[in-house]
């Protein structure tokens, strides 16, 4: 395998508001060799998410940020080519860390086999991977919603959003999508089964709303922050559950993050603002994937993966995330 190039995009400095191709290294090296313990993974697909962003700052967080001149991190799906330990063949399909190159060679750890028969290879990076699972245990167990309550999603269109918008009408709620224009509020609703959109490009959010949740947000599941957060806080139901998933309008500020002006909305209406973390429920993957993978072979979940060919795009193709081009699970095929 010494014979193998293996392309890598290493992080060669702390961005500073947006990110840039400047601030990775792009090299070239030979594929080393398989030691005891270690795999070789033929990256196939790679997860492109918002939480990247966030791995590159230093400081203090819910994981070790990505070390300057280290390949830089994502999740990916591929094919282990060769192997010296005894969980993995060579032929498995694995989903992992990765990270942004051509080949993954190292300890498996946090590894696990997927089937490309049972489903597409990109489609366990997106509802039958983190991003699912983010939106399975964000909306039930934080969000906690109960039939007939109306839940509000930002970042409706995104890989998230999409999918935890979909569980909450499978568990009878009233569901609206915040979403970045026309054609993304349709599909929503058209393809997605939403109870309605707002489209926060081209129409005020407070009147949509007042429009679509005439009688206030049981569970509003925010991925933006920022002024969006602020405004839903102020449509607050009682006893209202917020579910703090991500705030992709903050992440590439140089100024200060912006709080929320009307926390006390919190106070008023007895609701409660909670952060989560995906891996907190990690060994409960198995069992939430089995039940996903039933909802989509039954027609109820829909999942949706917006591929970009090309291990090299990937500076520019990140940027879709925080422009809003992508609809759905943004993934690079390497």
């Amino acid at each position: 395998m010494t014979a193998q190039t293996n392309r890598q995009f290493l992080l060669a400095k702390r961005p500073v508001g947006t990110v840039s191709r400047e601030d990775f290294t792009y090299q070239e090296v030979p594929v080393g060799e398989v030691s005891t313990g270690q795999i070789l993974v033929k990256n196939q697909y790679l997860s492109l998410d918002p939480a990247m962003r966030g791995w590159m700052n230093e400081g203090k967080s819910y994981i070790a940020p990505v070390g300057l001149g280290d390949v830089m991190r994502a999740l990916g799906v591929g094919e282990v080519v060769a192997s010296e330990n005894d969980k993995f063949a060579v032929g498995d399909f694995v989903q992992g860390a990765l990270g942004v190159q051509d080949y993954f060679l190292g300890e498996p750890k946090g590894f696990y086999k997927v089937d490309p028969k049972l489903a597409p290879l990109p489609r366990y990076l997106s509802a039958l991977g983190m991003t699912g699972m983010t939106a399975y245990f964000a909306l039930l167990d934080v969000g906690a919603p109960q039939s007939g309550d109306t839940v509000v999603i930002s970042g409706a269109a995104g890989a998230v959003g999409s999918v935890a918008g979909q569980i909450a009408k499978i568990k009878g709620c009233r569901v609206v999508g915040i979403a970045g224009g026309k054609k993304k509020c349709q599909s929503l609703v058209e393809e997605l089964g939403f109870d309605g959109a707002i489209d926060y490009k081209n129409e005020d959010v407070l009147a949509g709303l007042k429009r679509e949740c005439p009688n206030g947000v049981d569970v509003y599941f925010d991925n933006v922050g920022g002024d969006i957060l602020d405004v839903v806080l102020s449509r607050l139901a009682p006893k209202a559950r917020v579910v703090i998933c991500g705030a992709i309008s903050q992440y590439n500020n140089t100024s200060p993050v912006k709080g929320p002006s009307n926390y006390l909305s919190l106070l008023v209406n007895r609701a409660r603002m909670e952060g989560f973390v995906v891996m907190d429920y990690a060994d409960r993957f198995a069992a939430a994937g089995q039940e996903m993978a039933g909802w989509m072979a039954q027609g109820k979940l829909k999942s949706r993966e917006d591929i970009v060919e090309g291990l090299e795009t990937f500076p520019e193709t990140l940027l879709k995330l925080f422009k809003g081009e992508n609809f759905g699970k943004l993934v690079l095929k390497v």
